[in-house]
């Protein structure tokens, strides 16, 4: 009796897709290493958006109103991670039960 699986076999066939498909959810899942400048991290205009889920329309929109802190350098916009950070928190609205009534 011949025990040998060979790569035409449907249990191979089908282990390989699933390996494929393991491989391609994993390479989404992984965040892009960012390297940093002087310790800061910075997002382009595209990364923001998509992160904020918000048009790049919007973030022009937010710049020119001076909502929204960024960068500008030979023409391409950057963000620095932290000072959008902050500007999120310093956005935040309280719900009625963590007001104090006055």
């Amino acid at each position: 009796m011949n025990n040998l699986i060979e790569k035409s076999d449907p249990r191979v066939i089908d282990i390989f897709r699933r390996l494929e498909k393991a491989s391609s959810l994993i390479d989404k899942l992984e965040v892009p290493s960012r390297r940093s400048f002087n310790g800061q991290r910075f997002v382009t205009d595209r990364e923001l958006s998509e992160r904020l889920r918000v048009s790049r329309r919007t973030l022009q929109e937010y710049r020119s109103a001076g909502t929204i802190p960024y960068y500008l350098i030979c023409g391409k916009i950057l963000y620095k991670e932290l000072e959008i950070q902050q500007f999120l928190e310093d956005s935040r609205k309280q719900t009625i039960d963590q007001q104090e009534l006055v």
